[in-house]
């Protein structure tokens, strides 16, 4: 019985060179990738490409072909081969854009051409940062490497790994073999140091006019909380209000006093008496409108 550890690298292995057969057999038709899942039903095999016509065939010949190819020669029980259409995606596929790369190359077309064009379309899809390295014997027999980089690029660590799509291809030439490989931060990339301000939510419908209420109510007992005291009526003054109150007399007790029976308390005169009944007039039409 096979090892729980060898059997995870033998199925490593197998889907690696399912994808390498599939990338070689679709290369022209614009590979973008493959996604292999194990369902019930068999083993689905969803593949990213630029022109699906070219992979299914007429009637479906071509990717009935393929299906079986795979059935016998991986060993895989009932595969289902899934295409889907790259689309506008295809200027933000790195493997998409490396192989046309390669073969734009394996054209004869200059290398700064090709470099400086597939960074301009990859930038013009929206990418927030590109790379497009070629490596090997560009122009003479001694090897050389050539960067052509815009925005943003992150090479190592998590955030490299996380929102950088990375792909290599290719290019078969007289003078021998160049490597060709683009990087790309797609545009819905988050680094680390962006930060985002969310403004406060404006709740309305039900919720909102509950929100409301409930706001106004807590004022209200806030407010109700807050007893009125003598040394708050300035025509009082801070003594006699220190007076009244250790002889137990409330605010209440004051505004019910007529002017002749405030005359009547010690210290406070007919116009004292009257500045008092006005200040506690004002004090209580403020307290009411604040309420």
């Amino acid at each position: 019985m096979m090892a729980v550890e060898r059997r995870f690298i033998e199925e490593s292995k197998k889907r690696l060179f399912i994808k390498e057969y599939l990338k070689k057999e679709s290369e022209r038709a614009g590979f973008g990738g493959l996604d292999i899942q194990r369902t019930p039903m068999g083993t689905m095999l969803s593949m990213l490409i630029e022109r699906p016509g070219m992979v299914i065939g007429r009637g479906g010949k071509k990717i009935n072909a393929l299906t079986e190819k795979i059935a016998n020669e991986f060993e895989i029980e009932n595969p289902q081969i899934e295409i889907e259409e790259a689309g506008s995606r295809a200027s933000l596929n790195a493997q998409i854009m490396a192989q046309k790369v390669a073969a734009a190359l394996e054209r004869g077309w200059h290398f700064r051409r090709v470099g400086h064009s597939t960074v301009r379309r990859i930038m013009g899809a929206g990418a927030k940062g590109c790379q497009v390295i070629i490596s090997g014997k560009i122009t003479g027999q001694r090897h050389r490497t050539e960067k052509f980089t815009k925005g943003h690029v992150k090479y190592c660590g998590e955030v490299a790994s996380e929102v950088m799509d990375e792909a290599v291809a290719i290019a078969k030439k007289k003078l021998g073999v160049l490597g060709v490989k683009v990087r790309i931060m797609h545009p819905d990339a988050h680094l680390p140091d962006e930060i985002s301000i969310v403004e406060e939510e404006k709740i309305e419908g039900k919720e909102g006019i509950e929100k409301k209420v409930k706001g106004k109510e807590e004022k209200i007992e806030e407010g109700k909380g807050k007893e009125l005291k003598l040394s708050q009526i300035p025509e009082i003054g801070t003594k006699m209000a220190k007076k009244l109150e250790k002889a137990g007399m409330t605010i209440e007790d004051i505004s019910e006093m007529a002017i002749d029976d405030l005359m009547k308390i010690e210290g406070i005169g007919p116009k004292t008496a009257k500045k008092i009944k006005d200040g506690m007039k004002k004090l209580k039409e403020n307290e009411s409108a604040r309420n």
